[in-house]
């Protein structure tokens, strides 16, 4: 993790060694001052030599004036490079999401990752700055003031660095405590974002239902549990910081009962006892930033360890063999394919099917029966157990994602917009199209007349998830998309549930001609939508039930025909296989 964590500071090195310079002069600066004072104590002020204390005092003037700057430049720049490794971080991390498969996504919430990409890279971000700065400095404080001191009388110095191991021991027992209570704080927090991120993205709903009290609970019971978490966390902090400072309070009675006998017993003088009262701060100042640092440090170890979990999680990639292909002519089959999500049982059980290219197979059947896994195996979004998927009689192992998703187009009954343009949520299907071929690819998707209507046309913003749309407007966009796009393969998932009769007779047509010469499944509980496909397949739990036209499986009066029966008579649809 450490050489990890160090490979983000190359790219930045000439500034860091600059901030390392600044610091070590900062260090060397700080220990002008007891030098002065005791030369200053010994000799100037007993021989009264006016000139050279106005010469030591205007000295130590200027030195204080360039440390001024120095430390400008480490809190300025030495930031700077914090924030640039911060940003490296996010963007791999964000890379890294972006290539890491579905089934991650699955059981992992935006509100977490989003703590995770935002909330703990804060913390490294300081940690990147202020922890070589702070150890550099405090060592060469402590390194310094070591000699230092004990060329003014070694044995009291010793006396007082015979402490440091007892704070040491205090530190490293209460310092374990305190960083499984900080741990515990960063999951809190996690889920607390979760769950905000949950109810913004939900408060049309919240405000539909009326349930403001319902979501306010359960944040709170989230925000509770982080408060009781952070709480814990700073009594062990308050803890750790009152031990240490308690012992390194010790080093100052010391200095002051040992000095005082030492100097009564003429083994010092006063010139010297006085220059080490004020010396031994250069070794306790370091210690107090060390111990202080020590929350900063925390939160940037805790934080960039949730980061690396996430840079070491295995990625969505192509076989090493992968075979490249531009176009696919679509034809598809499923050599007795079983599968799973994480949880649970089989969803799929040593299934096959053989959609041929061209051809339009409609897939039905009650909820949970696999219909949305099959759409979802074909882009090869999950990995499955037994078997193998073909395109084009190559496994689809052997293809590269990019290849195959280029290849597959997919409109969902849960249309996603980003929050931008109509022109640029279309331009999303191929983004090196030109305005004409966005322009007709929503005036075949029967979306064009909506957007001309709109005060900005297609400049009209469509907010978060194309709120200001209507149902139909967002699936007629999606649409617009695959038609851009032009896909050899088109998977249309219950894709115009959130059309009216009216609209979907305007579209019908469109799907038509895009269907055409191209392999398309289309996955819908209306019947009507499907009549005319070259192949219907009943799913029920994960299994092919029967399969053919529409005519052959109403002849054959088995479980299409109570379907279709049930459709006509509008009795639920789940319970057709009763």
């Amino acid at each position: 993790m450490m050489k990890r964590f160090i490979s983000y500071y190359k790219p930045y090195k000439g500034m860091f060694f600059l901030d390392m310079l600044a610091s070590f002069f900062i260090s060397a600066i700080a220990m002008a001052y007891p030098i002065m004072t005791r030369t200053m104590l010994n000799d100037f002020f007993p021989n009264k030599n006016i000139r050279m204390i106005v010469i030591f005092g205007i000295s130590l003037l200027l030195l204080y004036i360039v440390r001024s700057f120095l430390k400008y430049f480490v809190q300025y720049y030495g930031h700077v490079v914090g924030v640039h490794m911060q940003g490296d971080m996010r963007r791999d991390m964000f890379n890294k999401i972006e290539d890491l498969p579905f089934s991650y996504f699955d059981t992992h919430e935006t509100g977490k990752i989003m703590s995770r990409m935002i909330n703990d890279l804060q913390q490294v971000s300081e940690l990147a700055h202020h922890g070589p700065e702070n150890f550099f400095i405090s060592g060469l404080m402590i390194v310094g003031s070591f000699v230092y001191l004990c060329t003014i009388n070694w044995v009291l110095t010793l006396i007082i660095f015979a402490c440091i191991p007892f704070l040491i021991l205090v530190s490293a027992i209460l310092k374990k405590k305190m960083n499984l209570a900080f741990s515990e704080t960063r999951k809190e927090i996690a889920v607390v974002n979760a769950n905000l991120e949950s109810s913004i993205t939900g408060i049309r709903v919240t405000k539909a239902f009326g349930n403001k009290k319902e979501e306010s609970r359960k944040f709170e019971e989230g925000n509770k549990k982080f408060i009781e978490a952070r709480a814990k966390a700073y009594r062990r902090m308050g803890e750790f910081f009152a031990s240490t400072t308690f012992v390194t309070d010790i080093f100052n009675v010391i200095v002051l009962i040992a000095g005082g006998i030492f100097m009564i017993q003429g083994k010092i003088d006063f010139a010297d006892y006085s220059t080490f009262i004020i010396s031994v701060n250069l070794f306790i100042n370091p210690l107090t930033t060390l111990i202080n640092f020590i929350e900063t440090f925390q939160d940037g170890v805790t934080g960039f360890k949730r980061f690396t979990e996430i840079m070491e999680l295995p990625s969505e990639d192509d076989a090493k063999d992968a075979v490249q292909i531009d176009r696919l002519q679509g034809d598809i089959k499923f050599k007795n394919v079983s599968f799973k999500y994480n949880e649970g049982g089989n969803i799929l059980n040593n299934f096959s099917l053989h959609i041929k290219k061209g051809h339009k197979i409609a897939l039905v059947g009650p909820s949970g029966g696999g219909k949305t896994t099959i759409c979802h195996l074909i882009p090869h979004f999950y990995t499955i157990l037994a078997g193998e998927i073909l395109l084009d009689d190559i496994n689809l192992n052997k293809l590269s994602n990019k290849d195959i998703r280029k290849n597959v187009g997919i409109v969902q009954q849960d249309v996603f917009l980003f929050n931008g343009t109509i022109f640029d949520n279309v331009k999303y299907g191929r983004l090196d199209a030109t305005d004409e071929e966005v322009i007709e690819a929503c005036k075949k998707a029967r979306i064009h007349d909506d957007v001309m209507k709109m005060e900005n046309g297609y400049e009209t913003i469509i907010g978060e998830r194309g709120v200001k749309l209507s149902g139909g407007q967002k699936q007629r966009i999606s649409i617009a998309r695959i038609f851009l796009k032009n896909p050899s393969i088109i998977i249309l998932d219950e894709a115009t549930s959130a059309l009216d009769n009216t609209t979907e007779l305007l579209i019908e047509s469109a799907l038509d001609e895009l269907a055409r010469g191209r392999t398309s499944i289309v996955v819908a509980h209306r019947l009507s939508t499907i009549f005319n496909s070259d192949l219907i397949c009943v799913i029920d739990e994960g299994k092919l039930i029967e399969s053919g036209n529409h005519e052959e499986l109403l002849s054959h009066n088995g479980v299409y025909a109570r379907l279709y029966e049930a459709t006509i008579k509008q009795r639920p649809i789940e319970n057709f296989a009763e």
